[in-house]
């Protein structure tokens, strides 16, 4: 490790580890959401957009904090790069919660659930490994991990593709449902963005 002769903002760790702990509520809402009637829906929907709030709150204190703080506990771009990529995690799945309200879907095909269940294991494993930020250890099998499971959404995400080509003759339906999938997928891809920016800064900070 490189030798700091100035104290550092040790803060940011607890923020980005709160931070992390909303996407494990969001994702879990989300899952629940799914298979919910249309009247739940609407009540999970609003408790996942208070998280996302509450997930905003924190990424908007911890680039508040960044614009106080001298010294900071590794490159201030990295800590910025990861708060923001945290915060479109729950952008993205506040997002598809809110699109299958207002389009008022009434029957996801079943691999969307397939869909969600990574973002709950990617959302749960980011929340493990925020706080090890402190020490920088045990980071590797997090990312790996994380970088597996987007891999299997990309996997699922083309056979979703398929299946709705193959088989929603309505077009208005197609059109909503591919929306919902793709910002699915594009959820899977913000965690792993996630996981690479940790895996960026332990590479030099180690």
């Amino acid at each position: 490790m490189r030798l700091r002769l100035t104290p550092r903002d040790t803060s940011f760790f607890d923020l980005l580890a709160d931070s992390a702990q909303h996407l494990v509520t969001g994702a879990n809402l989300l899952a629940e959401l799914l298979g919910a009637d249309r009247p739940t829906r609407k009540e999970l929907a609003k408790k996942l957009a208070e998280t996302e709030h509450l997930a905003d709150d924190a990424t908007h204190t911890i680039m508040r904090r960044l614009n106080q703080t001298f010294v900071t506990p590794f490159d201030r771009d990295d800590i910025y790069g990861l708060a923001s990529a945290l915060d479109d995690c729950m952008d993205y799945m506040e997002e598809a919660a809110d699109l299958i309200v207002l389009y008022k879907i009434d029957e996801l095909p079943a691999r969307v659930s397939e869909q969600v269940q990574v973002l709950q294991r990617a959302a749960e494993l980011t929340a493990e490994a925020m706080p090890r930020l402190r020490s920088l250890n045990d980071l590797a099998e997090y990312w790996v991990e994380v970088n597996r499971l987007e891999n299997q959404a990309d996997k699922i995400h083309r056979k979703l593709l398929a299946e709705l080509f193959d088989n929603v003759a309505d077009p208005i339906l197609l059109i909503k449902l591919k929306e919902v999938v793709e910002i699915l997928e594009q959820a899977a891809d913000a965690f792993e963005k996630v996981a690479n920016t940790v895996e960026t800064i332990a590479l030099k900070e180690s």
